[in-house]
């Protein structure tokens, strides 16, 4: 029996469910304004207007569970590049843009939120794609490994 779905749409699933579960910040399976108001202050946005917050509710068409999330999200990336839509994920976490995160950085998120993972995983992840010596893992070239399968030419 064949797997029905490609890889890279297996990553871009669970990119997404990391995304919701990182936003359902009190863990009971719906994003309100709570959890919005509390996922733009851990990303130091801390005085969003009321107003704001509201506007990004109304584009559900009710309470915002991982399937209504999903019908929002593929919505908003209808006609998108995976590629793009896997990269826009990880510059949440690269507000400078330097296309790196630190493997120090990468580890805690992983192991502190949403599907977290093991000690082991993080191991793998990091055998497979290692930091420079710098200890900054290139995530466009990850993503285009994840997306291509193969490594991408150096500029």
């Amino acid at each position: 029996m064949q797997f029905p779905f490609k890889h890279t749409q297996l990553v871009c699933f669970s990119l997404r469910w990391q995304a919701f579960t990182i936003m359902d910040q009190n863990r009971d399976g719906f994003i309100d304004k709570n959890d919005l108001r509390d996922t733009f202050a851990a990303l130091g946005r801390l005085n969003v207007k009321q107003e704001e917050i509201d506007d990004m509710l109304k584009e559900a068409s009710g309470p915002i569970n991982f399937t209504v999330f999903l019908t929002m999200f593929g919505e908003k990336l209808k006609g998108a590049d995976p590629e793009e839509t896997i990269l826009n994920a990880f510059k949440v976490f690269d507000p400078e843009g330097k296309g790196v995160l630190r493997k120090e950085y990468i580890t805690e998120m992983l192991t502190t939120q949403a599907d977290r993972f093991s000690k082991e995983e993080i191991e793998q992840m990091f055998t497979a794609f290692p930091p420079d010596v710098s200890g900054n893992l290139d995530y466009k070239n990850l993503v285009h490994i994840i997306t291509h399968g193969e490594e991408k030419d150096q500029e």
